[in-house]
């Protein structure tokens, strides 16, 4: 069976959140290590779904959408993606702890 990678893309809100992140690790934390290997986390693990994003468990929400959302956990962030046309549409990446539903 051949391996269908769809295409990633990447929201500006989502582009705008994970650059929010890498700053806080950069100016925040002093911890320019941790803002690189995180991003080459998110990257990999962005890339490894993009290989079969639909065979993931949906996220269930309270919204209906006409897209359902789906995760990826990476460290103490959850990112949410949609699928739609043959691609993989990255639209969040969250702390964790926070309160999903309203933030999506």
């Amino acid at each position: 069976m051949e391996n269908h990678k769809y295409e990633i893309r990447y929201t500006s809100s989502f582009i705008n959140q994970f650059n929010n992140i890498l700053k806080y690790f950069v100016n925040k934390l002093n911890n320019k290590i941790a803002a690189e290997n995180f991003y080459k986390k998110v990257v990999r693990e962005i890339e490894k779904r993009s290989e079969s994003p639909e065979s993931y468990k949906k996220y269930s929400e309270i919204k209906k959408r006409k897209n359902a959302y789906y995760r990826i956990y990476v460290n103490n962030y959850t990112i949410f993606y949609i699928v739609k046309d043959n691609a993989m549409e990255l639209r969040k990446i969250i702390y964790s702890k926070r309160d999903f539903n309203n933030l999506i």
